[in-house]
C-alpha cells in the first residue's frame, strides 16, 4: 500500500490513530505544532474500553509494565464518609482488566516509541488544507506542503480543521467548570488507590500511580479561586479540612507543577465525522465534560475503529463513512452522558439537592456502580474487515 495520511495532533488520539494506521499499512506523518515535547500533564485512569483499544495497537504489555491497577476506591463527602465504592477486582473478573493509573507524560511516551522512525514532526503548525490533483488533499504547515490521501484532524477541542469543514457549526463551549491537575514530586501513602469526593459544587479526586506518586484532580466553578499562578494555593483554601489524603497530596505538590484550565465541550453534536478525505477524531470530534473519565478512552476507541475501517479492503471514501456510522452515535452518547454525570456530581451545589444525591448514593447497592461503570466501559475493538 502507498496510501500517505497525514495525522494533525500528537495528544494521545492524533499517536494512537497514527500507529493503528501504520499497522494497516499506510505511511503515516504526525504534524504537532509543538517545537518542544515538553511531556507536561498530570495522570489518566483508563478504563477497560481504553485498554483494550491499546491492546489492539500491540501496547498492552507496555501499558502493564508503566500503569497501575486501580483496585481500591470510591466516592466520599469531603468528610470522609461512604458514598459509593469501586471494587477493581471485580471490574478485572467481568472485563479483563481494573482501571489503569498511568502518567500522561509516559502515556505519551509509550505511543511515541510505537511511531515509525522520522513519523513525527514536532514545530509543524497547520495552517489550513486544500484540494489536491485527483482525491488527495494538501496539507498546508510551517514552511511545509504535503498532499496525503487522508488527513487526520486530532488538533483538540479548538480544532482549526473541524472549523473548516463546518463554518456553521457553534464550535466548543465552557461549562462553567476549571480543571485544576497535577502530579506529587513524591510518593504519598494512601489509603485507597482511586477516590472521588464530591461536595457542594466542587470534586476532588485522585488516582495512584506505580512510582508511588499519585495524580490529583480539582473541579471548581470557574469563576472560583485567583489567578492561574495561584492555583495551588486556590486549592489548599478550597479543599481545607477534607478528609486524607487530600491534605498529603496538596502538601506533596509545587506550586509551579499545578495545571489549571477551564473545561469546554462540543454541546452541539456533529452531523458527521468526516468531510471529503478528512476525519475528526478525539476531542476534535466529541470534546466532552470530564465527569466519566472518558475523553481519552474515546479517542482511543475513535484511533482503533478508524484503523479497523480503513484495513478492511473497502476503500477510504466507504471506511470514512464506516467510521462515522461506528464512532458517532457511541462518543455523542458518552459525551451527553458525561455532561448529566456533572450535574448530579461536582456541579450540584445547592444543599438539599447535594443531600438527596447522598443518601440516594448510599442506599445503593455496589452492583449498581459497577452497573454504571461497565455501561461505557465494555467496549470490543472491530476486527478489520
Amino acid at each position: 500500500m502507498d496510501d500517505r495520511a497525514v495525522v494533525v495532533g500528537g495528544g494521545i488520539g492524533g499517536l494512537a490513530a497514527a500507529i493503528g494506521l501504520h499497522r494497516a499499512g499506510w505511511r503515516v506523518t504526525v504534524l504537532e505544532r509543538a517545537p518542544v515535547l515538553a511531556d507536561v500533564g498530570a495522570g489518566i485512569s483508563l478504563a477497560a474500553n481504553g485498554v483494550r483499544a491499546l491492546e489492539a495497537l500491540g501496547l498492552g504489555p507496555a501499558l502493564r509494565a508503566a500503569g497501575r491497577p486501580q483496585y481500591t476506591g470510591g466516592t466520599r463527602t469531603p468528610d470522609g464518609r461512604r458514598l459509593a465504592r469501586m471494587d477493581g477486582r471485580v471490574l478485572e473478573r467481568k472485563l479483563g482488566t481494573a482501571l489503569v493509573g498511568i502518567s500522561r507524560a509516559r502515556l505519551h511516551r509509550l505511543l511515541r516509541a510505537a511511531l515509525p522512525d522520522g513519523a513525527l514532526v514536532t514545530g509543524a503548525e497547520v495552517t489550513g488544507t486544500g484540494p489536491a490533483d485527483g482525491r488527495r488533499v494538501r496539507v498546508h504547515a510551517t514552511d511545509t506542503v504535503r498532499e496525503a490521501d487522508l488527513v487526520v484532524a486530532a488538533d483538540g477541542v479548538g480544532s482549526r480543521l473541524r472549523a473548516r469543514l463546518f463554518p456553521a457549526h457553534p464550535g466548543p463551549v465552557r461549562t462553567g467548570a476549571t480543571v485544576l491537575r497535577a502530579l506529587t514530586h513524591r510518593p504519598v501513602a494512601t489509603d485507597e488507590d482511586f477516590t472521588l469526593t464530591w461536595g457542594r459544587g466542587t470534586e476532588f479526586g485522585h488516582l495512584s500511580l506505580a512510582d508511588g506518586r499519585a495524580e490529583w484532580h480539582a473541579v471548581l466553578p470557574a469563576s472560583a479561586g485567583a489567578p492561574p499562578g495561584d492555583a495551588l494555593e486556590t486549592a489548599r483554601e478550597e479543599f481545607a479540612g477534607w478528609h486524607r489524603p487530600v491534605p498529603e497530596l496538596l502538601a506533596a505538590t509545587r506550586p509551579g507543577e499545578v495545571l489549571r484550565h477551564d473545561v469546554q465541550e462540543l454541546a452541539t453534536p456533529l452531523p458527521r465525522y468526516f468531510g471529503g478525505r478528512t476525519v475528526l477524531l478525539g476531542d476534535a470530534a466529541h470534546a466532552m465534560a470530564p465527569h466519566l473519565g472518558q475523553g481519552a478512552c474515546q479517542g482511543l476507541e475513535d484511533a482503533v475503529t478508524l484503523a479497523a475501517a480503513l484495513a478492511s479492503g473497502v476503500g477510504t471514501d466507504a471506511a470514512l463513512v464506516r467510521y462515522d456510522a461506528e464512532r458517532r452515535p457511541r462518543s455523542q452518547s458518552v459525551a451527553a452522558a458525561a455532561r448529566r454525570a456533572g450535574r448530579l456530581g461536582p456541579q450540584l451545589s445547592a444543599p438539599l439537592a447535594v443531600a438527596a444525591r447522598n443518601a440516594a448514593l448510599r442506599l445503593a447497592p455496589d452492583r449498581v456502580t459497577v452497573r454504571a461503570m461497565l455501561r461505557h466501559a465494555d467496549w470490543t475493538p472491530p476486527a478489520p474487515g
